[in-house]
């Protein structure tokens, strides 16, 4: 998935190369296309993303972050959960809901397989 020049303008610590931005693991690229997504259907405007995730940045720092690098796209999830409840998209409690079935489906699921969601762990979440 493609980042608009306007979001990689105002987002200028994303990790990127002459391509554009790069992912050391899955589920970053996935938190991207997920952030992309829901700018997409109208949930933030872009200077609202660079501001929830410059607060959601500074807050880790201020907690001990080392700012290697290492955590930026935890960063990124982060502001996306945020902005996701202040817009009132899903409650912290459906967030929580969620990432607690995706925890139990991963420690189920046998090493080199894809983990399954349930359908029924999105039960009751509005997802």
């Amino acid at each position: 998935m493609s980042a608009p020049p306007e979001m990689l303008a105002l987002v200028p610590a994303l990790p990127c190369d002459a391509e554009g931005p790069v992912f050391r693991e899955p589920w970053e690229a996935q938190a991207f296309a997920l952030a992309i997504d829901a700018h997409a259907r109208g949930l933030f405007s872009w200077p609202e993303w660079a501001a929830e995730l410059s607060t959601q940045i500074k807050a880790a720092q201020v907690a001990g972050d080392p700012d290697t690098g290492d955590t930026y796209y935890r960063h990124w999830l982060a502001a996306l959960e945020a902005l996701t409840v202040q817009k009132g998209a899903a409650s912290r409690a459906q967030l929580e809901h969620v990432q607690a079935a995706w925890d139990r489906a991963a420690k189920a699921t046998p090493h080199g397989q894809a983990v399954v969601l349930a359908d029924d762990a999105l039960l009751g979440t509005g997802f």
